[in-house]
């Protein structure tokens, strides 16, 4: 697949399509500017080699229609800061005055399109609406991994269009540290796996028991494993639809003698809230009417020690309930361990993102994607609709 770097910007109109659905306050103003600071390589490459710069990106749900408070105009004085030079805005992103704002830049020149999903035909990979966007640019670059697992007019019918269609910095990035970790890992190559529900998880599950040596199961959807191995985790959430998947799951990981860990303690409720009253228990022993909101502290140790003479380590999704301090814990524990390793590290989704930056460990993670859903489409062996696109385009 070729990138940026392989073509001439010089002079030419660049379509950078990212990802600048950033977090905004009440007042507009970013909260968390991550993913601006995630493609600046990128555009600034653009810049530095002369190009004409048009940045285009989503933000929120505005459901395919203007709505002021998802307009990209919050963005304007981050990026300008980051790239050094005045940022234009565009009213729109397509139609005439667009096609005018484009027609007056000069090379180095860098305008922003406004929010692409303004226009509901975006969502849909409406055909008219990605060769209209595709008629503002020479060279389409797709620099938004985390878009990249929906089939959207700006990062798929638009390669159909555009004369020449490549990938950015960031998607080659996120591209290859996945191949690194889940196609030619180092071994043993750990799987960390939380969050909510088995359902969310269950095609990554099944794919990495065909490619990992050990898998560690936490977080609420760790409840209905336990379920399936007979143990009453009380009023815990669990997806009872699915405790015989889990128990095959767990049988399919023996039959192929991979590791397959589970919560031995749990940090224990009686309501979820943040002044619970809590106890740390073994998970044969939660009471009655309790739930488990939290891996207890031999659980910590568990996973520490099962990932010691780790080489590669693949983490999505948190321990427990993380966002009340009371049942942080094991999700902290977790990122503790991962930045001590000396094993490649590869973070993916977004509460685990927040969690490792929550712990201030970050520089101490191999890679964090900036991808949740494009993140877990991979862990499930699918290649992504926006990838797949550039490659047909002959990419």
């Amino acid at each position: 697949m070729k990138t940026i770097k392989d073509v001439n910007l010089s002079g030419k109109r660049v379509f950078i399509r990212v990802d600048f659905n950033v977090p905004l306050d009440e007042k507009q103003n970013i909260t968390d500017d991550t993913r601006i600071r995630f493609v600046v390589p990128t555009l600034k490459y653009a810049i530095d080699n002369k190009a004409k710069l048009i940045i285009a990106s989503h933000l929120g749900r505005p459901k395919g229609k203007v709505a002021p408070k998802y307009s990209l105009a919050p963005v304007l004085k981050c990026l300008g800061s980051y790239l050094g030079r005045e940022v234009r805005m565009a009213p729109d992103c397509i139609g005439p005055e667009v096609k005018a704002l484009v027609s007056s830049m000069s090379d180095g020149d860098v305008l922003l399109l406004e929010n692409l999903r303004f226009h509901p035909e975006e969502e849909t990979n409406d055909d008219k609406f990605g060769k209209e966007l595709a008629q503002l640019c020479d060279v389409y670059v797709n620099d938004a991994f985390a878009v990249s697992h929906r089939a959207n007019a700006s990062v798929a019918s638009i390669t159909e269009h555009a004369p020449i269609s490549v990938a950015g910095f960031l998607l080659q990035k996120e591209l290859e540290y996945f191949k690194r970790a889940m196609t030619d890992p180092q071994r043993p190559l750990v799987a960390v796996v939380g969050g909510a529900k088995v359902s969310t998880k269950l095609a990554a599950l099944e794919n990495m028991i065909q490619r990992v040596d050990k898998i560690l199961i936490g977080g609420a959807m760790a409840n209905t494993f336990l379920k399936s191995k007979g143990i009453d985790v009380g009023t815990s959430k669990i997806e009872e639809d699915l405790v015989e998947v889990a128990a095959t799951i767990i049988r399919k990981a023996s039959e192929k003698g991979i590791r397959l860990y589970l919560p031995v303690d749990a940090v224990a409720a009686d309501t979820f809230s943040p002044d619970a009253v809590t106890k740390i228990v073994p998970v044969a022993e939660i009471p009655k009417g309790w739930m488990v909101l939290d891996i207890g502290p031999a659980t910590s140790m568990l996973f520490a020690e099962a990932l010691y003479d780790a080489k590669t380590i693949v983490w999505n999704g948190p321990l427990g309930a993380f966002e009340m301090d009371a049942f942080s814990r094991g999700t902290m524990a977790m990122v503790n361990s991962l930045a001590n390793s000396h094993a490649l590290t590869i973070v993916g989704g977004g509460d685990t993102d927040t969690a490792v930056h929550k712990a201030g460990e970050a520089d101490r993670i191999t890679f964090i994607s900036t991808g949740g859903g494009a993140f877990l489409e991979l862990l499930e062996g699918k290649t992504l609709p926006a990838v797949a696109a550039l490659m047909k385009a002959g990419n």
